[in-house]
């Protein structure tokens, strides 16, 4: 009996079926077009990064202030490990610092900067991007002078000092430090004097109790109740 040769061969037909319906399956290998999972219009990965993960706003800057090799005498010999102090902010007056520990320098960092984002101070910049008036941080044997400067000076700092007043917001400054210059010392001791940092504001509610946001605020709905 001579078989049909118009008829296509049943393997051929089950074949072409079996491809079609893989690629028309939304949970099949091929479900766009024919084109693998996460390819659309020449985008290998679309929105998310290389790992599936969406790329989150930067909030702050941060700076590694000082890394540290410590070891600690065991009974089998020496532990040794890693501590790290990094300062972070958004140059707008928030800032905050934080400090580290682990067995590897990468892990000692992300656990300072945990620690930094829970540590978070914030201060008023004055006109000309500087402090408002003279204070001395203390810490331990630390002093840390900070005085105002007119802008275009610049800032008069280095180490741990320079790194908060930087990723703080100031820009115009005068700085000395006096005693220790341990990094740890010299970071508390600038922390302490810009927590001293007053406005004109506070400072008027404090010697006349007046308070000029407060007044500054019905007088801008003044006009319109009128």
């Amino acid at each position: 009996m001579e078989e049909n040769k118009n008829i296509a061969p049943a393997s051929a037909g089950a074949a072409k079926t079996d491809s079609a319906n893989h690629s028309a399956r939304p949970n099949g290998r091929y479900n766009n077009g024919g084109r693998p999972q996460g390819q659309r219009d020449g985008r290998r990965f679309g929105n998310r990064g290389r790992f599936g993960r969406r790329d989150e706003e930067k909030l702050y800057d941060e700076k590694v202030v000082k890394i540290s090799r410590v070891a600690k005498v065991i009974k089998g010999g020496k532990r040794v490990r890693f501590t790290a102090l990094v300062v972070i902010g958004d140059h707008k007056g928030k800032f905050g610092y934080g400090l580290g520990k682990s067995n590897e320098v990468p892990d000692a960092i992300k656990k300072a900067l945990a620690a930094a984002r829970k540590n978070m101070f914030k201060i008023s910049i004055a006109k000309g991007d500087t402090i408002t008036h003279t204070v001395i941080g203390h810490f331990g044997a630390t002093k840390v002078f900070l005085k105002p400067a007119p802008a275009g000076t610049g800032l008069i700092a280095g180490g741990a000092v320079r790194a908060i007043l930087e990723l703080s917001g100031v820009k115009n400054v005068f700085s000395k430090i006096y005693g220790s210059r341990t990094q740890n010392n010299c970071v508390r001791a600038t922390v302490d004097g810009l927590g001293q940092l007053k406005t004109f504001a506070n400072v008027q509610l404090v010697r006349h109790g007046v308070d000029i946001n407060k007044n500054a605020e019905e007088a801008a709905k003044a006009p319109e109740a009128k």
